[in-house]
């Protein structure tokens, strides 16, 4: 799963805490209990975290939260295409993957707000001269592109 730098440096932060008091190596765990014995954390493990968690801030957060945040940006990130996200995500169909496309709330009403400000901005441009004489006024318009 892709990751930001800063996710990074605080598993390179976590990997240095555990130093010397987990094996080391590629076929071994990241993650471990931070409970005495230490073992590899679990699925059940780390669903047990997130209910302490949840009890403790009165949340709702699973793991799928995770993945559902890393897919939302992930899509909106113009570096990677849908086939790239779909890929990273598991999906067997690129349908499934397109409904992370569907925009939040708060960017649908900022695109809204930008959209008034842009059609507020059209209706307060100068109104070009009138043509010198001799030339037909709907001919330019049909020229320059202009609604008569």
């Amino acid at each position: 799963m892709p990751a930001s730098a800063d996710a990074f440096v605080w598993l390179r932060l976590y990997q240095q805490e555990l130093h010397g008091l987990v094996p080391r190596g590629r076929t071994q765990p990241v993650w471990w209990t931070l409970r005495r014995p230490l073992k590899p954390l679990t699925y059940h493990g780390a669903h047990r975290m997130f209910e302490r968690v949840n009890a403790t801030f009165g949340a709702d957060w699973t793991l799928h939260d995770l993945r559902h945040s890393a897919a939302a940006r992930m899509v909106r990130d113009p570096a990677l295409t849908l086939a790239d996200v779909q890929w990273v995500l598991g999906h067997a169909h690129l349908t499934t993957t397109e409904t992370y496309l569907a925009p939040r709330q708060d960017e649908v009403v900022a695109g809204v707000l930008a959209h008034h400000a842009r059609q507020a901005d059209r209706h307060t441009e100068p109104v070009p001269p009138p043509p010198a004489p001799g030339y037909d006024p709907e001919a330019l318009d049909v020229l320059f592109g202009r609604s008569s």
